[in-house]
C-alpha cells in the first residue's frame, strides 16, 4: 500500500475516505466536509472495507481514525435518511439494513486486531459518538464537543447508546442519552469516553505518537490482548479470571513472550517474530 491517499469505494473526484499508511499506522480519514463527515451508507461500507484491508495487512500494526474538517463526525446522514421515506415501505427496508451495516462497522472497529485511534477535533455526535466510544483510545482536541442528540429529534440514540454504556460509567450514558446535550472534551475525559485533551494542532501528531508507541510492540501480542479484553469485559469476575489465566498461559508459550522476555533480562531491543 503507498503513503499517498487512496480512494476506498468512492467516486475519484470526491472520496469519502481517505487512507495514508505512515509507516505501521495506517491513518483513515472520514472525508465528507460538507455533511460534517455523517456516516452515509457509501461511508460506512468505504469504512468496513478499509478496516478489512488493514486486518490482512502484515505492515500495519495500528489504525488512526479523524474526520476532514470542521467535524469529526456528525452521526448519520439524516438527509439519506429522510430520502428514503418516500420508498413504499416508508424507508423500513433501507433502514434496516443502515442499522445493520453501522453496528457491523462498530463491531468491526472493535473486534480488529489493529488497535484504532480516534483523533477527534470538532463534533463527535450520535453515531459519531458511537464511533469514538467503540475505538480503543481517543485523542480529542479542546474545542471538541460530544453528544448523543438523538432524543431532541424523536429518535432516543439506542445504536450509540451499546458503544456508550460499555465505554463509560451508566450514571454518565445516561446523562448523555437522556440530556441530549453537548459536552466539552474535559468533561468527555472525566467520563472516560477521550483519553487525552490537547491543542487542536496537536491532536492528530499526539495520536500519531500513540500509534507508533503501538505499532512497535510484537504484532502477536497486539492482537491476543485486545481480543482478550472485548471478550473478558462480558464475562463474570471468575471466568474473566479462568479465561484470563489461560490466555496468558497460551502467550508465555508463543516466541514473542520468550523473546521481549529474554530481551528485557538482556537489557536489548526485542527482534518479534513476526518481523522477520
Amino acid at each position: 500500500m503507498s503513503a499517498e491517499a487512496q480512494t476506498i469505494n468512492a467516486a475519484p473526484s470526491q472520496p469519502c475516505l481517505l487512507r495514508e499508511d505512515r509507516g505501521a499506522v495506517a491513518l483513515l480519514t472520514l472525508n465528507r466536509p460538507q455533511s460534517r463527515n455523517a456516516l452515509s451508507g457509501e461511508l460506512l461500507t468505504a469504512l468496513g472495507a478499509a478496516l478489512a484491508e488493514i486486518d490482512e495487512s502484515k505492515s500495519v500494526h495500528a489504525v488512526v481514525l479523524t474526520g476532514a474538517p470542521p467535524a469529526f463526525c456528525a452521526g448519520h446522514d439524516l438527509r439519506e435518511i429522510t430520502a428514503h421515506r418516500a420508498d413504499a415501505d416508508g424507508g423500513q427496508a433501507f433502514f434496516d439494513g443502515l442499522m445493520r451495516l453501522c453496528s457491523g462497522v462498530m463491531q468491526f472497529v472493535m473486534m480488529s486486531p489493529k488497535p484504532v485511534i480516534a483523533a477527534i477535533d470538532g463534533i463527535a455526535m450520535a453515531a459519531g459518538c458511537q464511533l469514538v466510544a467503540s475505538c480503543d483510545l481517543a485523542v480529542a482536541s479542546e474545542e471538541s464537543q460530544f453528544a448523543t442528540p438523538g432524543v431532541n429529534i424523536g429518535l432516543f440514540c439506542s445504536t450509540p447508546m451499546v458503544a456508550l454504556s460499555r465505554n463509560i460509567g451508566r450514571k454518565h450514558a445516561m446523562e448523555m442519552l437522556l440530556l441530549g446535550e453537548m459536552i466539552g472534551a474535559q468533561r468527555a475525559a472525566e467520563m472516560g469516553l477521550v483519553n487525552r485533551v490537547v491543542p487542536r494542532e496537536r491532536v492528530l501528531p499526539v495520536a500519531m505518537e500513540m500509534a507508533n508507541v503501538i505499532a512497535s510492540k510484537s504484532p502477536m501480542t497486539l492482537r491476543t490482548g485486545k481480543e482478550a479484553f472485548y471478550r473478558q469485559l462480558e464475562m463474570p469476575v471468575a471466568d474473566a479470571y479462568e479465561y484470563g489465566s489461560r490466555i496468558m498461559v497460551e502467550n508465555l508459550l508463543r516466541a514473542d513472550a520468550e523473546e521481549g522476555i529474554g530481551a528485557f533480562l538482556e537489557k536489548r531491543q526485542p527482534r518479534w517474530p513476526d518481523e522477520k
